[in-house]
């Protein structure tokens, strides 16, 4: 049995016990990575030193130091000849000490591996320029462009090298060497800038001419004109834009040229001229690609022309812009609204404005929709309006009216506005025969309610009321359940002080075994015989209608009713007879709608005996919880609501006693 701190393996060796750690939690201090180096390095007892500087003062000592040298350059150079880094390396070395001969053998070796290294060139190179070996350097550059002609660095090496020497002629021969390989832009640039600095200005228009023929692009010919320019040269300025007009010509025209073109005019003050190249420039270039033409183009004409050379070009942009929109896309209805806008705001020229309407209206929508028609039916009518309005053309607006009306499809659908908007053009000119006409069309071949009404409408406006009947008539043939049609023909009736055939017309609509808001029209009917006085057929019926239904309302109303005559007793009959009924229907929600229009009939007109049997009726409001189920009938949790219970109620009687005990004691403990 072991003791103490040490337990027992079976084979008798004892195993220390392993410590716990009392307190887990971090320290007060925290040590970083950082501060640990930062302590180590400065605990550190023994500095190193520097390795001592070797000093050679025998030319022996010198000797075997290159030796070591070079062995050890070569030995890396055999491990892997195509590190260029140690070629360079060794042939700087060689170079520090004053061994010429040797590095020029290294880089040649180094070329000889690898002869596209630029970097090996270029510091060969730059060791001969360096130490004034003009002569190597030239050979080297010549080798360098002859044997790798794209590299750009060497031919401005080459050249930079020739001027500084002074050698103009020979670096214009370099230069010329460099143009028969057509290099980037930036070369010939560079060729013309040495030019000029050495004032040869026929020199650099010859390079110019060659320059735009390898590089034929826009900015170039510019910066030739612009050349010419600053040379003083404007009739050659000139003529080299317009020679670069006509090398691009109508097929590959671009708006920076002749921007460039017409602001150059603009400085000579050739404001006539500036005004011709833009006008032809828009006529050719596309207009999508013509926005800053349009742009300085206004600018101009702002700063040198008068107003009606601003408000014209303002209008050709504008209209240049819907051009292209509506040609992009002609069923683009709103791109059309805004060009006819446009041209009517602007425009004197009828004839113009009419045919950029014929232009809209002949895109028709590609399927029989009714909701692909709406915006374009309006621009027919906006055409009508314009005729009839601006134009001041009644037969041409006929004319217009006409052509619509052969559009649409009327037996898909149609547009009751364009048949009202018709009759009331034939109503302004005074023409009844054919407004009628127009109606009547509409109404025998799409008849809709809205037409029905504006008839309707127009006859009363005109006082023919017969003809108001007959519409009537012929409407709730067209459409019986139709209520308000039913309310409207009676009260005509009534207004013409015709109450059978008002009472005929509503009674024969009550009968109707369809109707689409029963409630308005039997309000009515019981609105028109209270009108009457006639409070006997009122009261026959609310009865009728109670047969039909036991709404709530219908209750209250016809208690409203009977109070409103004094019959205070029948109408607490009524609401009793209502309470009832809902009761058995179990609505609850109904039957407080109902008590509480009770209780306020009491408060107004009962006294305080009827007053405390309504209050006894009363409902109590409570908070009750429930489940929710999910339409997959998973559990969605519970939610709150209110119910109510009535103490009549021999269900809930014991716990409405229950609930009033509860709330007498909570106000005998307050």
């Amino acid at each position: 049995m072991a003791s103490g701190g040490v337990g027992a393996r079976p084979g008798g060796k004892a195993v220390p016990k392993v410590a716990r750690v009392k307190n887990k939690l971090p320290a007060d201090v925290q040590i970083t990575a950082e501060q640990l180096l930062r302590e180590s390095k400065e605990r550190q007892l023994e500095e190193v030193a520097a390795p001592p500087t070797q000093r050679i003062t025998d030319p022996e000592e010198l000797a075997d130091y290159r030796i070591r040298k070079r062995k050890s350059f070569e030995d890396n150079i055999r491990k892997n000849r195509t590190v260029m880094s140690n070629w360079v390396k060794y042939a700087q070395w060689e170079e520090s000490q004053r061994e010429f001969q040797r590095a020029r053998s290294v880089y040649e070796r180094a070329i000889d591996v690898d002869h596209r290294c630029i970097a090996v060139w270029l510091k060969y190179s730059e060791m001969e320029m360096k130490h004034k070996q003009i002569n190597h350097a030239r050979n080297l550059w010549d080798r360098a462009v002859t044997i790798l002609p794209r590299v750009n660095q060497f031919w401005y090496k080459y050249t930079y090298m020739e001027e500084m020497l002074g050698n103009i002629a020979g670096c214009r021969q370099v230069f010329e060497r460099w143009m028969e390989w057509e290099p980037e832009e930036q070369a010939w640039l560079s060729y013309i800038k040495m030019e000029l600095r050495y004032k040869e200005t026929d020199r650099a228009r010859a390079i110019y001419e060659h320059f735009v023929m390898v590089h034929p692009e826009v900015k170039n010919w510019i910066r030739y004109a612009s050349f010419e320019e600053r040379q003083g040269f404007v009739a050659s300025a000139r003529s080299v834009y317009e020679r670069s007009c006509e090398f691009f010509g109508d097929d590959h025209m671009e708006e920076a040229l002749y921007v460039a073109f017409a602001k150059f005019e603009e400085r000579q003050k050739e404001h006539e001229r500036v005004r011709g190249i833009y006008k032809y420039a828009l006529d050719r270039i596309p207009k999508e690609n013509a926005k800053e033409l349009f742009k300085n183009y206004t600018t101009h004409e702002k700063k040198y022309g008068d107003r009606s050379g601003i408000e014209n070009i303002v209008l050709s942009k504008r209209k240049f812009q819907y051009e292209e929109e509506v040609k992009a896309n002609p069923s683009n209805y709103d791109a059309w609204f805004d060009y006819l806008r446009l041209m009517e705001a602007e425009s004197q020229d009828v004839e113009s404005v009419r045919e950029i309407y014929e232009r809209a209206i002949a895109n028709t929508p590609p399927t029989q929709e009714k909701r692909l028609w709406r915006r374009y039916i309006y621009l027919w009518i906006n055409y009508a309006l314009y005729e009839e309005l601006e134009a001041k053309d009644v037969d041409q607006t006929r004319q217009v009216y006409k052509a619509i009306l052969n559009v649409l499809p009327h037996r898909q659908f149609t547009f009751a506005k364009v048949w009202l908007m018709y009759a009331q053009f034939e109503v302004r000119q005074k023409d009844l025969p054919a407004a009628r006409k127009v109606m009547g069309t509409a109404i025998g071949m799409c008849p809709k309610p809205k037409l029905f009404k504006q008839y309707i409408e127009l006859e009363l406006q005109l006082r023919e009321f017969d003809r108001c009947r007959k519409l009537y008539e012929k409407f709730l043939q067209f459409q019986p359940s139709n209520c308000t049609t039913w309310i409207k023909y009676s009260e005509l009736e009534n207004l013409l002080g015709d109450e059978d055939r008002a009472r005929a017309v509503l009674e024969l609509a009550v009968g109707q075994p369809v109707l689409d808001m029963p409630e308005l029209l039997w309000k009515a009917y019981i609105d028109f015989e209270v009108s009457l006085k006639e409070d006997e057929r009122a009261r026959l019926l609310y009865e009728r209608l109670l047969e039909r239904t036991q709404h709530v309302k219908v209750w209250i109303s016809y208690a409203q009713f009977e109070a409103l005559q004094g019959n205070f007793q029948q109408a607490r009959s009524i609401y009793n007879r209502g309470d009832k009924s809902i009761k058995d229907t179990e609505e609850k929600e109904a039957r407080v709608m109902l008590l509480e229009s009770w209780k306020e009939f009491e408060s107004k007109d009962g006294d305080e005996e009827h007053q405390k049997r309504i209050e006894s009726r009363m409902p109590k409001r409570i908070k009750k919880r429930r489940k929710v189920q999910t339409d997959d009938g998973t559990d969605a949790g519970w939610e709150e609501y209110f119910d109510y219970i009535f103490p009549d109620d021999s269900a809930a009687a014991p716990n409405f006693k229950l609930l009033q005990m509860a709330r007498l004691w909570k106000q005998q403990q307050g």
